[in-house]
């Protein structure tokens, strides 16, 4: 098993953040879900960063990156992937092992896969797809106008869906929207500015132009009961990048499967089949 470590934090030049940790000779590259993305500290960076520990007993070395910080406005998911570029060549030796994109960074894993192909190993995309809902969308831009008019109820509520969104649950968003607003607009790293231009560029996204030029392996892990990224999506996304494989999950949502425990053997053993 390998040694536990207490993380480092750093930045890149481009004002990407990162903690890593982990001694093995295998680098493992995270691009966290969104938007916003903050590093994994305190108790809570202890708890996630648990969800790591297989990467780390099967020898990775654990990049844990953020976006840059003061986004400039129309900054793309595919500028976001060149960024994540430059970072490999700054601090990575120009290649990344494996790389794991969840989510918002799924997205960005895509257009890293196919802008930059040099640079990676293997490629795992954890509840993403070549675009996101219409469903997905339309939250996103409810959360544009409500950053836009200041409302940060109204954006708690709005980011609340994501995680509850029945429309049974509207009551329990409402009671959770003042908690989301103090996890995310509150003592954030980043500042609000970039919440609105990742938001932007969710919204504009799509990768699948460009998905069949990818060229190294890649999996596919999701939920068939994923809003943000449903079952026609991922399998059309499954289709356009040459020899991708799919694990789904049955039963389960967006949010469940990015915390699934399941994760991460799941994709060890896509990385052990190479």
């Amino acid at each position: 098993m390998a040694k536990r470590q207490e993380p480092v934090r750093g930045v890149f030049a481009n004002g990407m953040e990162f903690l890593t940790w982990g001694t093995g000779h295998r680098t493992l590259l995270f691009l966290p879900g969104g938007p916003g993305s903050g590093l994994p500290v305190g108790l809570t960076g202890r708890m996630s960063r648990a969800w790591f520990d297989p990467f780390v007993d099967a020898g990775h070395t654990v990049w844990y990156v953020t976006r840059r910080r003061h986004l400039p406005p129309g900054h793309s998911v595919a500028d976001m992937a060149d960024d994540c570029a430059a970072a490999i060549s700054e601090r990575l030796g120009g290649r990344a092992d494996l790389v794991v994109g969840e989510s918002y960074g799924g997205m960005i894993a895509q257009h890293l896969a196919a802008r930059h192909g040099d640079r990676v190993g293997r490629v795992a995309l954890v509840v993403a797809a070549a675009r996101v809902s219409d469903w997905g969308r339309e939250v996103d831009a409810r959360l544009l106008a409500a950053l836009a008019r200041d409302d940060s109820r109204a954006f708690g509520a709005a980011f609340a869906e994501y995680v509850l969104p029945h429309p049974r649950a509207r009551w329990l968003r409402q009671l959770a929207g003042p908690m989301v607003v103090r996890g995310m607009l509150s003592g954030k790293d980043y500042p609000r500015s970039d919440l609105r231009v990742e938001l932007e560029a969710e919204i504009a996204f799509d990768a699948r132009e460009v998905l069949p030029g990818i060229r190294v392996p890649v999996v596919l892990v999701c939920g068939d009961r994923d809003l943000f990224f449903p079952v026609p999506i991922v399998d059309e996304t499954v289709r356009l990048i040459p020899g991708c494989s799919m694990v789904r999950y049955e039963g389960q949502g967006h949010v469940k499967v990015a915390s699934s425990r399941r994760v991460p053997h799941d994709v060890l053993a896509f990385v052990e089949e190479g």
